[in-house]
């Protein structure tokens, strides 16, 4: 009987041994969504992955890398585009192009969970126009991530530049003009308003850029003209277009505000190759 019992004993401590193994710590593995598990220190295709950094904002990802944020959202099956982690691998080109449909993960960091985000459909996944992970205060390096032109060297022109006497331009909101342009201080010209106050499109073209990214110029909408002109919409409260939309001249794309502005206003501002010139040799008198 004492044998049996011994030989019960020690049958029991090595399944406990077995179990403690089982649950000993290691390494979480990054999940990929067409193949087996693979540790988290495999070695990343910066041709196909990107992995977050400190700082990095998905709108700056998609600009850095020559895609557009839809495409980011869409690859890497991401259900807000404003919650990217540090460390997180998102997949920056087509499902078709390396291992075929990685879905993005983000990497085990001390102290956080692991988050798998659900992959969706690219015709069903919301664009949210706002802030994208934060604002950023005006620079030239920021101002050539809202206006793709800014930067850009000056060419010579062909021909004269486009005036009022053009009849291309009108005016994008009907109040008085409070601060003039002056290239120091003022890219642009101020024109007084009431909150909620229509604010229309300048000239026909294709909105560039819809959302509040650049610290100073509040909810903000980039339109581009041709390849010279862009014009700025500044300090909206409410944002009526999204980046892509083709618009008429005089079409209603904002209401007035006062978002990053001492007082409702909205702050106008004409771009030629990416360099603000002064509104007021391109409008119409009034």
């Amino acid at each position: 009987m004492r044998i049996h019992n011994r030989t019960k004993t020690l049958a029991l401590v090595a399944a406990l041994g077995i179990l403690g193994g089982c649950a000993a710590p290691g390494t979480a593995p990054v999940r990929n969504g067409s193949s087996a598990a693979a540790p988290a220190t495999a070695p990343v295709d910066s041709s196909t992955t990107y992995v977050v950094r400190p700082g990095d904002t998905l709108l700056g990802i998609a600009r850095q890398k020559g895609r557009s944020l839809a495409d980011l959202v869409s690859w890497n099956g991401l259900s807000n585009p404003d919650q990217i982690e540090v460390g997180q691998h998102l997949r920056i080109a087509p499902p078709d192009v390396g291992t075929g449909s990685a879905v993005a993960v983000a990497v085990p960091v001390p102290g956080s969970s692991v988050t798998v985000a659900p992959a969706v459909s690219s015709t069903s996944v919301p664009i949210q126009q706002g802030p994208q992970g934060g604002t950023q205060p005006y620079s030239d390096q920021a101002w050539a991530k809202v206006d793709p032109s800014a930067g850009a060297a000056a060419i010579p022109p062909a021909k004269p530049p486009a005036t009022a006497t053009d009849g291309k331009w009108s005016w994008p909101s009907g109040g008085r003009v409070i601060t003039g342009y002056n290239e120091a201080s003022n890219k642009g010209v101020d024109i007084a308003g009431n909150p909620g106050d229509p604010v229309y499109a300048a000239a026909p073209g294709k909105v560039v850029y819809s959302g509040s990214g650049l610290r100073g110029y509040g909810k903000l909408v980039v339109i581009k003209h041709d390849q010279e002109y862009n014009s700025v919409y500044a300090h909206n409260q409410n944002l009526l277009v999204k980046e892509n939309d083709e618009v008429a001249k005089g079409q209603k794309i904002a209401e007035l505000g006062s978002t990053d502005a001492d007082r409702p206003k909205l702050h106008f501002e004409i771009r030629r190759q990416g360099r603000a010139v002064d509104p007021m040799q391109y409008l119409p008198p009034r």
